[in-house]
C-alpha cells in the first residue's frame, strides 16, 4: 500500500530548481530539467523560466495531461499530434518520434516539456536556448506524484500539482483497500501492447502497477537487455505459458477485443480465453503515466476480480 506523502516539503525543495541558473537536476522520477546550454566552450547554463512559463509546447502526451490537470492548461500553446486528451489541448501535427526543431521554435516557447527518450532532440532545444523539462516513465506509483509535482513547480503551479498529487494518491490507496492480493506467484497474465505480440514486462511502468496487485508477468521470462522492458513474444510462447488474464492495450491501435483473441488460432485453449478473462483497456490511458492512471488500475482490479472479490477464487480450478 502506497504511503500518502507530504507536498510541502517536496516543493520547497523543487523550488530551487526552477530558479537556479548553472546546474542541472536528476530526481528519484528520473524526470530532470535539462537546463539550455549557450553556444560556447563553457558549460554555463541559462536558468528555466522564474515562476510562470508563458508558453509551453508539450511533445509528450502525459506531460500534456498533467498539465491541464494542474492547472497550466492557459499557458500551453501547442501539443503534440498523439496528445489527444484532454479536447481542450492545443493538438498541432507536432510530432516528438520525428520532432522537426525548427516547427517547434516556430511556437516561440520558454520551456518544452518531452519524455526524455530521445537526449538529441533536447540538445538541439537548448542550442537555441530553449528550456526542456524531460519528464521520462517512472518507475512506480509514488515517482508519478512525485513527477506531477515537479511539473507543478517547474511550470509556477506548486499548489494545484500538489493538491492534484495528493488526490490520485488517496483515489488509489482507496482503490488498493477495495483488492485483495491472489497468493504470491498464482495469477500469471499476459499484457499485449499491439497485435504483432509486443508485451511489457515487470521492468516498464505498467509492469510495476501489475507488481503492485500481485500479479506474475510471463514477458518477464524472455525480457533481456536488448528488448529493455518490451519483448515481441511469439503465439506459441503465450499459448505455452497459459495466463489466467489477457490485458489488451491495443483496443484502439490494432483494434482488438475479446472477440478478436477468441479467433486466434489455438487460443481457445488458453485459460484465460476458457474462462473469459479477457480485459480490455483503453490504449492511451493505459500507456501513459499522468492523472489518469488511477483509471487503469480501476479497469485492472475491475478485470481480475469481476467474478468474486477474492482473485484466488477465480482460479481455485487452477
Amino acid at each position: 500500500m502506497m504511503s500518502r506523502r507530504r507536498f510541502g516539503a517536496l516543493a520547497l525543495a523543487l523550488v530551487p530548481l526552477v530558479a537556479a541558473c548553472g546546474s542541472s537536476s536528476k530526481s528519484a522520477t528520473d524526470s530532470k530539467l535539462v537546463a539550455p546550454v549557450r553556444t560556447t566552450t563553457t558549460s554555463s547554463t541559462v536558468p528555466l523560466p522564474l515562476g510562470r512559463p508563458e508558453r509551453i509546447v508539450s511533445l509528450s502526451a502525459t506531460a500534456t495531461e498533467t498539465l491541464f490537470a494542474i492547472g497550466a492548461g492557459d499557458q500551453v500553446v501547442a501539443v503534440d499530434s498523439f496528445s489527444n486528451y484532454p479536447p481542450e489541448a492545443p493538438v498541432t501535427d507536432l510530432s516528438a518520434y520525428e520532432p522537426n526543431i525548427e516547427a517547434i521554435a516556430k511556437y516561440q516557447p520558454d520551456l518544452v516539456m518531452t519524455d526524455g527518450t530521445n537526449p538529441d532532440l533536447d540538445a538541439q532545444l537548448n542550442k537555441l536556448g530553449i528550456a526542456v523539462f524531460a519528464a521520462k516513465a517512472p518507475k512506480n506509483l509514488d515517482q508519478v506524484y512525485q513527477q506531477i509535482e515537479q511539473i507543478g513547480a517547474a511550470t509556477g503551479n506548486i499548489a494545484t500539482a500538489g493538491a492534484v498529487s495528493l488526490k490520485l494518491q488517496d483515489e488509489i490507496n482507496a482503490l488498493l483497500k477495495t483488492y485483495t492480493r491472489p497468493t504470491e506467484g498464482k495469477l500469471v497474465y499476459y499484457y499485449e501492447l499491439d497485435n504483432t505480440f509486443f508485451s511489457a514486462s515487470s521492468k516498464t511502468f505498467i509492469g510495476a502497477v501489475f507488481n503492485e496487485l500481485g500479479l506474475l508477468n510471463i514477458a518477464d521470462e524472455v525480457d533481456t537487455k536488448q528488448t529493455a522492458g518490451y519483448p515481441q513474444l511469439t503465439p506459441e510462447f503465450i499459448l505455452e505459458k497459459n495466463p489466467d488474464v489477457i490485458f489488451l492495450a491495443d483496443t484502439k491501435c490494432c483494434q482488438q477485443t475479446a472477440e478478436t483473441v477468441k479467433a486466434r488460432p489455438g487460443w481457445e485453449s488458453i485459460r484465460a480465453v476458457k474462462e473469459g478473462r479477457i480485459v480490455e483497456l483503453d490504449d492511451d490511458i493505459a500507456n501513459r503515466w499522468g492523472p489518469r492512471v488511477v483509471e487503469i488500475l480501476r479497469a485492472v482490479i475491475t478485470g481480475i476480480t469481476g467474478l468474486t472479490s477474492d482473485p484466488d477464487k477465480v482460479f481455485e480450478q487452477q
